[in-house]
């Protein structure tokens, strides 16, 4: 069963999916306590239930559960209108990690994590999507088209192509800078988040699995490596 916390409704709804009932106390009261309308639910088909009855701004989804785990959650969900997700692991190795951004997560943290972090992450996370719903260009390239302000992708084909937002904000760092190459270093400041700040392999990953889904539409490499600097668009880059 899922349960709601709290009376204070003007704030941003946060789900938080976790077996551990204490540790989603915990963290739901000191969330309430800082302006959150906070929902609950012990497993995945719970969670489901919850996101049925209306979309959370965020999910903080734990990693590893009785019967579906949260990375089978987080694989499930349609990319498109999405929460972002901050997932949580017990195990906190870099491979956790890795794998959890590889299938689409906005952030991580180890468990147990403290609180005040865990609020930062949340606040930045929330942030990056404000941000990112401003209003903003359209950019042309190779035939396909990005909407930075309703936030569509649409293939040369005329097909819509849902996104994450991770994968949105790194195909709109790389139009925005044209055929420019970007580094690591600059694409995980504009990615934003600690996650990948730490590991290059993490960029690299995002890269690897946007190239893919791109690759389902289009047979063309629209995203250039170049070795030792970065990454870039390969085709001219307009601003329809």
């Amino acid at each position: 069963m899922y349960r709601e916390m709290g009376t204070r409704l003007t704030g941003e709804t946060i789900l938080i999916v976790d077996d551990d009932a204490a540790l989603r106390e915990l963290v739901g009261t000191f969330l309430r306590d800082h302006g959150f309308c906070v929902r609950e639910a012990g497993d995945v088909p719970s969670m489901r239930s919850s996101m049925a009855g209306g979309r959370p701004d965020l999910v903080i989804l734990d990693l590893m559960m009785p019967g579906e785990d949260g990375l089978s959650a987080l694989r499930t969900m349609e990319p498109a209108g999405r929460p972002p997700v901050i997932m949580l692991s017990a195990m906190g190795s870099d491979v956790d990690r890795i794998v959890g951004l590889e299938m689409g997560a906005d952030d991580y943290l180890p468990k147990p994590c403290n609180p005040r972090e865990l609020l930062a992450r949340v606040r930045a996370v929330l942030r990056r999507g404000t941000q990112a719903e401003e209003p903003g260009a359209t950019f042309a390239f190779g035939g396909w088209r990005l909407d930075t302000a309703t936030r569509e992708l649409v293939a040369p084909s005329g097909a819509p192509v849902p996104v994450t937002p991770g994968e949105m904000r790194l195909l709109e760092a790389l139009a925005r800078a044209g055929r420019r190459v970007l580094t690591r270093e600059e694409l995980a400041a504009k990615l934003g988040g600690p996650e990948y700040e730490a590991f290059d392999r993490a960029i690299d990953l995002a890269v690897s699995r946007l190239r893919r889904k791109l690759a389902e539409h289009d047979p063309a490499d629209l995203i250039r490596t170049v070795r030792g600097e970065g990454y870039g668009l390969a085709p001219d880059v307009t601003r329809a």
